[in-house]
């Protein structure tokens, strides 16, 4: 397959990935633009990678971290994402407001954890992989992100919440 092909077929996947990993729709095109130059200078190397998608994944990802570490720029929180031209369930859930102002708020390395272990599917040895830390990291990010996650959408008024501890021991 062509790198034009490739590309034609990915983006929308890639900046929909980006946007998860950033929070910001300039900030995925900026990363997803420098991963695709790169790509596409090293087009043999990626394409004959066992997997092409996750190589550019990684590329993506650090492109983002390289971007605000020369920077040394702070993130900063949307309060709502608009994006119209959404067709699926996944893509809507991906971006609603309620969703994303909850995710803001895990520091970076959890929230690209999180998005690559439930919004990709990848397991933890990939995540590793993508994030060029070790695998105890991973789960270790993904851990510490569902319990602030929890924490921020735990109704404490809810006797039915499984997550609360009850008096007696039971979970």
């Amino acid at each position: 397959m062509s790198f034009d092909e490739w590309v034609d077929a990915r983006v929308p996947a890639l900046l929909r990935f980006a946007f998860l990993v950033t929070g910001s729709q300039h900030d995925a095109e900026d990363a997803v633009q420098a991963a695709l130059t790169q790509a596409c200078e090293k087009w043999s190397k990626v394409s004959r990678a066992d997997d092409p998608d996750a190589y550019v994944r990684r590329m993506v990802v650090n492109a983002h971290v390289s971007r605000w570490r020369r920077a040394g720029r702070r993130e900063l929180s949307v309060a709502e994402v608009h994006d119209t031209a959404l067709t699926d369930v996944a893509e809507g859930v991906s971006t609603s407001d309620a969703v994303w102002r909850v995710c803001s708020a895990l520091p970076r390395q959890q929230r690209a954890a999180v998005v690559l272990r439930f919004y990709e599917d990848l397991d933890y040895d990939e995540i590793a992989a993508v994030l060029g830390v070790s695998q105890v990291t991973v789960r270790g990010y993904v851990h510490r992100a569902l319990a602030a996650l929890r924490a921020l959408l735990t109704d404490p008024n809810d006797p039915n919440d499984p997550s609360e501890e009850h008096d007696d021991g039971r979970r």
